[in-house]
């Protein structure tokens, strides 16, 4: 606490932080508006305060030391938690402006966030912070405070998180138009038979559960990418590359894309969730963010006709 009690300290912390994003003292002190020399003072007087080399020098060039960038990891999150803070100090002094953060998967910046972002516009004079993360991260950034409201799915813990249902969803392949499975009203497991396959990495569930399948009926999988987050496989499906299994929630943002798809037996069922820390306290502008999702969820159209009914009844929020 004692280092950070100086908005000298403070400066520090950001000067080095911008040494290491750019590579040089030069190129930080261009990016931060400063000389070189006050760049270099600045973080040999933070060395000097945390009593570690952070950097080895040459004549021409310094390099970050391991410590540099295990400490280059913290200091991230703590600047980018004053910058949280500085953000919420305003907008309790102006309520009618404020920046709502959202957490969400990568993928659901496709189609979803789009339609929550263009409500939001309408509606307030908010910003958005789009963070994304996996489905773990979307729920470290809710609980660090980065993230005001995020995109998740169940199961989650209770005595960490409130949420509201958006949406349910099952399995379905997502193919190239030419396809052969075009012809086809539901994908089985010996249909994949020969099949190139656009796979999620293994640690995932839905990848066990897809193989056990596929190895059930005599089927052993063609795996020609794997990917470790949803979105990555749409590219490699839309050239031709090979067919992947995904869930209906999943397969609708990728309209854009002219993909079809079909449903997949066996199947499993998955719940989408809006997400917030239990106990918070809800602005006006989050209550209008959390309605804009719910409204995205139940105005997209399902993939290919082929989803069910995937909204629920709406909770009601605690103020």
């Amino acid at each position: 606490m004692e280092l950070l009690q100086s908005g000298l300290k403070l400066r520090q912390l950001q000067i080095f932080r911008e040494v290491l994003r750019a590579g040089s003292t030069r190129r930080a002190a261009s990016a931060l508006g400063i000389s070189q020399p006050a760049v270099s003072q600045q973080v040999k007087q933070l060395e000097t305060a945390l009593g570690i080399t952070l950097f080895e020098r040459s004549t021409n060039r310094i390099v970050p030391s391991r410590e540099a960038w295990e400490l280059l990891r913290n200091v991230e999150l703590a600047l980018t938690s004053l910058g949280r803070l500085e953000a919420s100090i305003f907008a309790m002094k102006n309520e009618e402006r404020q920046q709502v953060a959202i957490a969400a998967p990568p993928v659901f910046g496709f189609v979803t966030l789009p339609k929550v972002v263009a409500t939001l516009r309408t509606k307030t004079a908010s910003t958005v912070r789009s963070i994304s993360g996996n489905y773990e991260e979307v729920g470290e950034h809710i609980l660090s405070g980065r993230a005001d409201l995020g995109i998740s799915r169940l199961p989650l813990d209770p005595r960490l998180f409130e949420w509201a249902p958006i949406g349910s969803a099952r399995n379905v392949c997502i193919f190239h138009p030419k396809h052969r499975f075009s012809k086809l009203s539901c994908i089985e497991a010996h249909d994949l038979a020969g099949e190139t396959i656009v796979d999620i990495d293994p640690e995932f569930a839905s990848h066990q559960m897809n193989f056990n399948a596929l190895r059930f009926a005599g089927v052993e999988p063609d795996i020609l990418v794997e990917y470790d987050s949803n979105g990555y496989e749409v590219g490699f499906v839309s050239a031709g590359l090979g067919v992947s299994i995904t869930n209906e929630i999943i397969a609708r943002e990728y309209s854009a894309f002219e993909l079809e798809a079909r449903p997949v037996d066996p199947s499993a069922l998955y719940h989408y969730v809006a997400i917030w820390q239990r106990g918070r306290t809800f602005s006006s502008t989050m209550q209008v963010s959390l309605d804009a999702i719910r409204s995205a969820f139940a105005n997209s159209l399902p993939a290919n006709d082929i989803a069910r009914d995937m909204v629920q009844p709406a909770l009601a929020v605690r103020r």
